[in-house]
C-alpha cells in the first residue's frame, strides 16, 4: 500500500461561549484563526457571514507525503502539556483534529502511532478524517466502431 500523498491537519475548538483570547491563554499559543459567536466576518469571496459559534483553530504544516504523526507532534509541541487544562477545555468545548488526506492513487493508506493516539486521547481530542480520492484522468473518447471488443473502463 502506497502512502497518502499529502495531509493537512488543524486543531479546532468550538463553543458558543468560546472567547479566543481565553483559549489562547490556556493553551499558551495564538491561533491561526479565531472568532467569537456572533462576529461578522468576510469570506474570501467578499460575502459577510455571522459566525454561529465561537472557534479557535491552529494549523499544522502540510506534509507531502502524509505524516499525521509529525503534524500532531508539531501542534502539541506548541501548546501546553498540562492535561488538566485540556480536560477543562474538552469538558466545555468541542475539541477535534481535522485531517485532510489527499490521495494520488486509488489505494493509498496511513497509520497513526500508539503514542499519537494516546496523546490525542489524553487531551480529549477527537479525530476527523476527510479523505479525498485522486482525480480521474480524462478518459479516451476515441471509439473504434470497426471492432466489437469492449473498451476497458477508466481506472
Amino acid at each position: 500500500m502506497a502512502a497518502i500523498a499529502e495531509s493537512v491537519a488543524t486543531l479546532r475548538i468550538f463553543g458558543d461561549d468560546l472567547i479566543p483570547q481565553d483559549v489562547s491563554a490556556a493553551l499558551g499559543a495564538e491561533p491561526s484563526a479565531a472568532h467569537r459567536q456572533g462576529e461578522v466576518q468576510r469570506t474570501r469571496g467578499g460575502r459577510e457571514v455571522v459566525r454561529k459559534t465561537g472557534m479557535w483553530r491552529l494549523h499544522a504544516t502540510p506534509q507531502t507525503p502524509e505524516d499525521l504523526d509529525a503534524q500532531v507532534a508539531e501542534l502539541l509541541s506548541r501548546l501546553t502539556p498540562d492535561l488538566a487544562v485540556w480536560a477543562g477545555l474538552s469538558a466545555r468545548f468541542e475539541v477535534d483534529l481535522f485531517c485532510g488526506l489527499f490521495m494520488e492513487e486509488s489505494n493509498e493508506g496511513f497509520s497513526l502511532s500508539a503514542a499519537t493516539l494516546l496523546a490525542l486521547g489524553e487531551r480529549g481530542i477527537e479525530i476527523g478524517l476527510d479523505v479525498y480520492a485522486p482525480s480521474r484522468p480524462d478518459t479516451d473518447t476515441d471509439t473504434d466502431t470497426d471492432t466489437d471488443t469492449e473498451q476497458e473502463p477508466p481506472p
